[in-house]
């Protein structure tokens, strides 16, 4: 990334963890320096200055104030846009399979190949997954099946950088091929994304729905340090083994606040089918909120949701679907918010008669890849390193 990158205030906030009239107070002690930029009303400050400040305040606050920071190498959000070591994430969806990106977040080196795993691992992992109960959702299938992996890979204790980017592909391809079909395989390609659709959808196949839904993994294989990622960065701190680190993230990625909320866009979508655009968009608000719009990283509009928007666009979407999406999006701009990832994939799943429950599968299996790259780097810090304080606010102790 160019030394010239700049930030907006709300950005730098995020990054130093701190207020935005603190920002300011910087300012004016000329801690950090504003700059102009042509034709825009508002400040931008350099990263270069702002790394250079976290690295200062960050590095003299006394250990019991604060936990350890997470630093990574591997995201950053900036100038409202998503980069994976450096590359525009949306740039790279429409056309880059989520293999070579996968590979480009744990090394960053690019490479296509297909993702393989031990037949024995996925017949156990399938066997296994298959004693749930017919209700079980197919996202409940993940934690059985990558469990099962790490009990057959008697290498998941050796936490060297290499042998953990080698389970990688293995962990991925099995958490897919285990799952079972609910149509009809697709023959001659090897992709991720080939072969999760039958696991999703009895739709068949096509060339444009394949090309989206691997867009919808390689937008979603990591987002900074969100809640699932710091779960996996807290568990790998403790130097539990990779497979249970991704279970930390799947167990945090289930939250209705976070991975789940795709089912929730997914029923408000299908609720305005049925019953029309204002009356689903009345209930939602009744219930809180419209989910599937707005992000408070990306004021100006996720662009995760518009590269995958304009990829699910030319899918034969039912006319009455097409009208609602449309009367949706028109509806909440009229209200400030934009649609978010969640929508974007939602639209997906249901163009590709996918059910309410494919979007969390989309978004655990493609965060994955982002929570091998966060275990690798989170390996390489001291071991136990995150430890807040509790603020206890319980009764007073008795004396002794």
């Amino acid at each position: 990334m160019s030394e010239e990158q700049l930030l907006t205030t709300a950005e730098v906030a995020h990054r130093l963890r701190i207020k935005p009239e603190t920002v300011y107070a910087y300012v004016s002690r000329g801690l950090l320096a504003r700059v102009k930029v042509p034709g825009e009303r508002t400040s931008r400050f350099r990263l270069a200055d702002v790394e250079r400040l976290a690295a200062r305040t960050q590095g003299t606050r006394p250990e019991r104030d604060t936990a350890a920071t997470m630093r990574t190498a591997t995201t950053l959000i900036a100038y409202g846009r998503l980069h994976y070591r450096g590359l525009d994430a949306a740039k790279l969806a429409p056309v880059t399979p989520f293999e070579e990106v996968a590979r480009w977040l744990w090394t960053g080196q690019r490479r296509a190949e297909r993702f393989a795993a031990p037949a024995e691992t996925v017949d156990g992992a399938r066997r296994a997954a298959a004693h749930l109960p017919a209700h079980a959702r197919t996202f409940d299938r993940l934690p059985v099946v990558v469990a099962l992996a790490a009990a057959l890979d008697p290498l998941r204790f050796d936490l060297a950088p290499a042998t953990v980017v080698a389970i990688g592909p293995v962990l991925l391809a099995t958490m897919v091929d285990a799952l079972p079909l609910a149509g009809s395989a697709i023959a001659d390609d090897h992709s991720l994304a080939a072969r999760l659709w039958p696991r999703l959808t009895r739709e068949p196949a096509t060339v444009e729905g394949l090309r989206a839904l691997n867009a919808a993994l390689v937008l979603l294989a990591d987002h900074d340090l969100a809640a699932s990622t710091i779960a996996v960065r807290v568990a790998a701190s403790t130097r539990a083994n990779p497979y249970a680190a991704v279970l930390a993230g799947l167990g945090a990625l289930d939250g209705p606040m976070h991975g789940a909320v795709g089912g929730t866009v997914h029923r408000m979508i299908e609720s305005a089918v049925r019953d029309g655009t204002a009356a689903a968009i009345a209930e939602s608000l009744r219930g809180g909120g419209l989910p599937g719009f707005g992000h408070p990283r990306y004021p100006d509009g996720d662009p995760r949701a518009a590269a995958l928007l304009d990829l699910v666009a030319p899918l034969p979407l039912p006319d009455g679907l097409r009208r609602t999406v449309d009367e949706l999006i028109a509806t909440a701009l009229r209200r400030g918010s934009r649609p978010n990832i969640d929508f974007a994939v939602a639209v997906l799943a249901h163009a590709s008669g996918m059910g309410p429950g494919a979007a969390e599968v989309i978004f655990a299996i493609a965060r994955t890849a982002g929570w091998v790259a966060h275990v690798v780097e989170e390996y390489a810090q001291p071991s136990n390193r995150f430890r807040w304080s509790s603020g206890y606010t319980g009764p007073t102790p008795e004396s002794a």
